[in-house]
């Protein structure tokens, strides 16, 4: 889609870019070659911001330093989110799974998997797993899990169906999205009391 309106826009101004030539009686033959380049640099500078930005292998979410399957721990075992996001119904952040979580199931499955020997590791060294974030939220907004929680909004209304994920894909948190959200469900919309205090 990104690609087709990308196509239409160069060749919209290519089309102008002709028109304007052609009203004020410019020869294109001789700007013929500075034109081309323009048109191909542009098309360039496209094209790496799409394949930058866009490529299809881009969704499939950050590379945690160990390999956790949202999908089969939540789908295939059943596990609640608040068991390993323990802080979401009381705190502003739900926090991560320390160590001790996760050895609490894999000292005893599959423990000598080369990725659970990582997270012994960690225990060993009371190093906490140093997981990497997958969500954004502007560092201005202070979005409280609690309040979401107790209203019984789902996990998958922000982050999506996490349960099929085995890596998060994560997302970026911008204003219209919480702004749509509130709308619909007649929450507050008053910026200071919901997310700017």
């Amino acid at each position: 889609m990104d690609v087709l309106l990308t196509t239409l826009t160069l060749t919209a101004l290519a089309g102008a870019a002709f028109l304007l030539a052609r009203r004020y009686r410019i020869s294109l033959t001789r700007n013929i070659g500075p034109i081309v380049m323009s048109v191909l640099c542009a098309a360039a500078v496209v094209a790496f911001l799409f394949l930058f930005y866009r490529t299809p292998g881009t969704e499939i979410g950050v590379a945690q330093p160990i390999p956790f399957s949202h999908r089969v721990h939540v789908n295939v075992k059943n596990i609640q989110c608040e068991y390993c996001h323990p802080y979401a119904a009381r705190s502003l952040d739900p926090g991560l799974p320390p160590v001790e979580k996760c050895l609490h199931c894999h000292k005893y499955i599959i423990a000598n998997h080369p990725q659970i020997l990582k997270e012994h590791h960690y225990h060993d060294t009371k190093t906490p797993t140093p997981w990497k974030k997958a969500n954004y939220l502007p560092e201005h907004v202070v979005f409280n899990h609690q309040r979401h929680v107790r209203k019984e909004v789902a996990c998958r209304e922000c982050h999506g169906e996490v349960e099929h994920m085995d890596r998060i894909r994560g997302k970026f948190f911008y204003m219209h999205f919480c702004i749509d959200c509130h709308r619909e469900r007649k929450a507050n919309l008053d910026c200071w009391l919901s997310c700017h205090n």
